[in-house]
């Protein structure tokens, strides 16, 4: 009985550790492709990081994300504008950190949360849990570069119209989403 134990945690570990090394390869992906946007370039990666939390829940997705950003930190070029503009530890302590940083939190508030079939609750959710990414961004950005620049207008504004078509696309496909979540569930 006790093989049979070991051998199902060894199973679930391993599935566990294959989900997270194909999520961060996902948020990689979503970081490299520039889709052109109005008024900046729109990258699919907070798509991708509520896609993870509502799949994979708020553990396995926090695991995943966390593994992302070890890897960009000790030198992997995964993050956007890598390896262009720096990788590793120089790059995640630059402009972006505070985004990065928020991932976390995003990822973790989108995967704790239940989706029930109202559009506009769910819909809150999803701000709810993306508003981290930009709230520590530009706290961030404010130890950076100073309080008195105008950080809302540099480090959030330009990305609101993308986020909100990504939030929409992210509740056209919520159902889908919540069948996966099922499927690859770790118990």
């Amino acid at each position: 009985m006790e093989a049979i134990s070991k051998n199902f945690k060894l199973e679930k570990t391993i599935k566990f550790m294959l989900i997270a090394i194909i999520s961060t390869i996902l948020i990689t992906i979503s970081s490299k492709i520039k889709i052109p946007f109005y008024p900046v370039p729109m990258t699919m990666q907070t798509f991708v990081i509520l896609l993870l939390g509502i799949t994979l829940g708020h553990k396995l997705g926090l695991a995943a994300v966390s593994l992302y950003l070890i890897e960009g930190i000790f030198g992997l070029p995964v993050f956007a504008n890598s390896p262009e503009k720096g990788i590793g530890i120089v790059y995640f302590t630059g402009p972006t950190m505070g985004y990065l940083i928020g991932f976390l939190i995003a990822v973790y508030f989108a995967g704790k949360f239940k989706y029930e079939k109202g559009l506009i609750v769910n819909f809150l959710k999803l701000l709810f849990s993306v508003s981290f990414i930009y709230i520590s961004g530009l706290i961030w950005l404010g130890i950076l570069i100073g309080w008195e620049k105008p950080l809302f207008k540099i480090g959030a504004q330009p990305f609101l119209l993308a986020e909100l078509f990504k939030l929409f696309l992210l509740l056209l496909l919520l159902p889908i989403l919540l069948k996966i979540k099922k499927l690859i569930k770790i118990t």
